[in-house]
């Protein structure tokens, strides 16, 4: 029988290497200040970033999960094909919550500091489980391809989720409508890519979130290795 203290010293450092103990501290904050709207204003107004939340802890337990099965199967890449690819298609929601600032308004009697507050909170908490969920993947990748291709393949994430953003926020589609309407889907994009100088919005709006998702995806990666290498004395 396996030492339980041993799994949970292995669990524990599993945790510290993903960042999750701050990303659940994150994710409380941010519902803890929902629930305190929702106690002043006695309505639920901003219940919509309660779900966004959650879809944004899709992909980051989908990075652990890839990360979990590549440390017992180094070998077996095959198998991390699936949970990829899903990983992939929700990433999108985690950084998708910076959009929800759109929704801010004056909302008696919260004050407006406070909703500000708020939005900022969820806002951090889906671009830090994005960035954390892209990099416990990158590494995944850099162990079995290399680092070189690992970053071609964080850069075409990243642009991919800029364009999920605009997916999500100017044409309403959802991550899951890929099973459910996969057709509409494809003809919304091809659309859109056929008649490239009628929908310069699209390419506006890709072309932002991807690089704010970049500068911080690399602002992150940085203070990483800084924390990592060795100080020369």
């Amino acid at each position: 029988m396996s030492n339980p203290l041993a799994f949970v010293r292995r669990a524990h450092r599993f945790n510290l290497r993903h960042l999750v103990y701050p990303l659940v501290l994150s994710s409380l904050l941010a519902l803890a200040l929902f629930a305190g709207r929702v106690y002043l204003s006695r309505g639920q107004t901003y219940r919509f970033l309660v779900w966004n939340l959650f879809l944004a802890w899709i992909p980051y337990l989908g990075a652990l999960l890839i990360a979990l099965i590549h440390a017992r199967h180094p070998r077996a890449w095959w198998l991390l094909i699936v949970p990829g690819a899903l990983w992939l298609l929700f990433l999108p929601n985690a950084p998708y919550l910076v959009t929800d600032l759109w929704h801010l308004d004056e909302r008696h009697p919260v004050p407006l500091w406070y909703d500000i507050g708020m939005l900022a909170t969820f806002a951090w908490s889906g671009i830090f489980l994005g960035v954390a969920s892209l990099s416990a993947v990158q590494d995944v990748i850099a162990r079995i391809l290399g680092r070189a291709f690992s970053w071609l393949f964080a850069l075409g994430v990243i642009g991919l989720s800029g364009f999920g953003i605009y997916l999500g926020r100017f044409l309403n589609w959802n991550s899951w409508d890929l099973f459910f309407e996969p057709q509409m889907l494809a003809r919304d994009i091809a659309t859109r890519l056929a008649h490239p100088f009628r929908y310069l919005q699209m390419y506006g709006v890709t072309l932002l979130f991807a690089a704010f998702m970049l500068v911080c995806y690399l602002t992150f990666k940085s203070v990483e290795h800084r924390e990592t290498e060795p100080i020369n004395r």
